[in-house]
């Protein structure tokens, strides 16, 4: 994805997602099978503990995997909804400095709308992301349970 489709997409998410804009969360790239979302440690977004705020780090696990799904519905060509319906988070180390969240299982998503369409039948997925800080350290692990559902449209 180009500069200026990333800048694009990181000025959207100001206006659809805007505490996660102001707490510093970006893409970094995308590509059609894989995501990178980063996050860089600031006053803005720290705990007492001067470290990253939980609650950031999960909007920054969700967001690979999240902006994944929409762009695979929208290839699709079908009207399909989307609903994250659990998620579950494991701290390991102190989140400081840039923190990256990657997905790179595009492909299970592409057989999940399939799926969906196919069968007509809501489906689920379980998505892992971990949080990677710039010494390759694991500082946290999310879990994210997504449904999707195939819309029908009314006949009026």
């Amino acid at each position: 994805m180009s500069k200026l489709a990333l800048k694009m997409k990181n000025t959207f998410s100001f206006f659809v997602l805007p505490s996660a804009y102001i707490s510093g969360v970006r893409v970094q790239s995308i590509e059609d099978n894989k995501c990178v979302v980063r996050v860089k440690h600031r006053w803005i977004n720290q705990n007492p503990f001067k470290s990253l705020y939980w609650a950031v780090q999960a909007m920054a696990a969700e967001m690979p995997a999240g902006l994944l799904l929409q762009n695979k519905i929208k290839k699709s060509g079908h009207s399909i909804a989307m609903l994250l319906i659990g998620s579950t988070s494991k701290f390991t180390k102190k989140a400081t400095g840039k923190i990256l969240f990657t997905y790179d299982k595009g492909q299970d998503l592409d057989k999940l709308i399939n799926d969906a369409v196919k069968t007509k039948l809501p489906q689920k997925i379980s998505i892992n992301t971990k949080g990677i800080d710039e010494k390759g350290d694991v500082v946290s692990e999310f879990s994210f349970k997504w449904s999707i559902k195939l819309r029908f449209r009314k006949k009026s």
